[in-house]
């Protein structure tokens, strides 16, 4: 059940990321209009992941706050279907993400829980949100041919409900000791030189991420891509990423999270300068995406290991929402809503993917001064 809900989790993100700005477009919306309306979505997962995640470590009641944001999701979600104007959008889709927020760290802590930590067995299980934004993707991307720029909303309510019916099936991970030692606070640990230098990298990188999930369907569009063909390649990468997946606890015990990590980002860099010069020849595209497998599935395996292992049991479901409103909140709104300024129609995509290079280069350079003995694991 663990496999089919990261399944159901990122698949809605297959539907979602790649396509949203395609349905936002068919509704008229200028790209500087879409990359605002996408950056005050992701502003949500600042706020969401610290409340949902403060309350589970208190409470013990991971599973709870994860059947509590599925249902809260697919309820503020279907309010889009009356909705039309910019305003009211943004607030269907800053409501459904605040929610859609408690699912993934609570859903992380739980997987973590149950294999004990061990890295290899949870990549096996989450290797499934992998195949699930393949699916789907493709999916959405044939549907868009076939039938209109709001098919993604009809596929995501769909999958939202279901995501909501299988949470009810889970269990509560085996109980750890979550008391507090006195003098024991996480601001000891985030106040920490390693962990700063770790979540502005982590967020430097979510930044560089901002011209791919906002445009890169309507990128592809403009190089006369159909539909299908850019679900296709967005497929592909993911498709990479399941293999990646695959062997991360294998490549993370053997080389270690900062190297992993320095790796990953400097391959980003250069996955993001492939599209800002080629992408008009598919060699290079495929290549491009083909680099997905480092550029959010090993950063992302190693980053999850990371937290796990630095704040411990005590803190890490709040730890797991650091990293995620930190890193995909302020680094996602920051990076969709510089690429909406810059984009103009994609006139501006050679040089929104060219800084794009940039930050993912600096975000490598921080995780190289982290010393190696706080990122062994």
């Amino acid at each position: 059940m663990l496999s089919l809900t990261f399944f159901l989790y990122f698949g809605q993100f297959g539907v979602l990321v790649p396509y949203l700005g395609v349905f936002l477009d068919g509704r008229g919306f200028s790209s500087q209009d879409i990359g605002e309306l996408f950056a005050l979505i992701t502003l949500m997962r600042i706020i969401g992941p610290n409340l949902f995640a403060s309350v589970a470590d208190k409470s013990g009641k991971s599973l709870r706050i994860l059947q509590f944001g599925a249902f809260l999701t697919f309820v503020t979600f279907c309010s889009i279907f009356w909705l039309d104007s910019f305003w009211g959008l943004t607030l269907a889709f800053g409501l459904m993400m605040l929610f859609f927020t408690a699912i993934a760290p609570q859903t992380e802590v739980i997987t973590l829980g149950c294999v004990h930590g061990d890295a290899t067995k949870y990549s096996r299980i989450r290797v499934w949100g992998s195949i699930g934004f393949i699916v789907l993707t493709v999916v959405a991307g044939k549907l868009i041919d076939v039938f209109s720029s709001d098919a993604p909303i009809y596929i995501s309510g769909v999958v939202l409900l279901s995501l909501f019916l299988i949470t009810l099936k889970l269990k509560e991970a085996p109980a750890t000791d979550n008391t507090q030692v006195a003098g024991q606070s996480i601001w000891r640990k985030v106040r920490s030189k390693v962990f700063i230098a770790f979540i502005l990298s982590s967020t430097l990188i979510q930044i560089s991420f901002g011209p791919y999930y906002g445009f890169f369907a309507l990128y592809a569009r403009d190089l006369d891509y159909s539909g299908q063909e850019t679900g296709g390649l967005i497929a592909l990468g993911v498709a990479a990423e399941v293999i990646i997946f695959l062997m991360a606890g294998k490549l993370i015990s053997r080389f270690g999270v900062k190297r992993t990590l320095l790796v990953s980002m400097l391959f980003t860099a250069v996955r993001w300068y492939l599209l800002a010069i080629a992408a008009q020849y598919w060699p290079a595209l495929v290549v491009s995406q083909l680099l997905h497998a480092l550029s959010f599935g090993l950063i992302h395996a190693a980053s999850i290991n990371f937290i796990h292992h630095y704040f411990g049991g005590q803190f890490r479901s709040q730890g797991q929402a650091l990293y995620i409103s930190i890193g995909f909140g302020i680094g996602g709104a920051a990076g969709n809503y510089g690429a909406g300024l810059i984009w103009h129609q994609g006139q501006g995509a050679e040089l929104a993917f060219t800084l794009a290079t940039g930050f993912a280069l600096l975000g490598a350079a921080l995780v190289a001064c982290i010393p190696s003995r706080h990122m062994a694991k």
